[in-house]
């Protein structure tokens, strides 16, 4: 069945970096654009980033530009989630999901904290 585990998160101070991780398994990685969401508490889920089968097309929201970076190792079948210059604001839980638009398979999510 379709499988995908995030990891990678953690507490880091304001203006730090962190590097998620997305492992999948149970499908045609390479087939499959993939997609980071998140959801802040008492906040509606918002799309975060989204690339190509072949990595060779990414989007961003305006508000993500600039600080966050998705990549994807198709021999690993594993996507990554690059966030640097991180804000209080990038509090959240970060949930990898399969395809760009919500509602294909998602892990249980990875906490993300910027805190001093």
């Amino acid at each position: 069945q379709v499988q995908v585990v995030e990891s990678g998160g953690g507490l880091v101070q304001p203006g730090g970096s962190l590097r998620l991780s997305c492992a999948a398994s149970g499908f045609r990685f390479s087939n499959n654009a993939m997609s980071w969401y998140r959801q802040a508490p008492g906040k509606e889920r918002e799309l975060v980033a989204t690339i190509s089968g072949a990595g060779d097309s990414t989007n961003y929201p305006d508000s993500m530009k600039g600080r966050f970076t998705i990549s994807r190792d198709n021999a690993k079948n594993t996507v990554y989630l690059q966030m640097n210059s991180l804000k209080p604001e990038d509090t959240a839980v970060y949930y990898c999901n399969v395809g760009k638009s919500w509602g294909g398979s998602q892990g249980q999510g990875t906490q993300v904290t910027v805190s001093s």
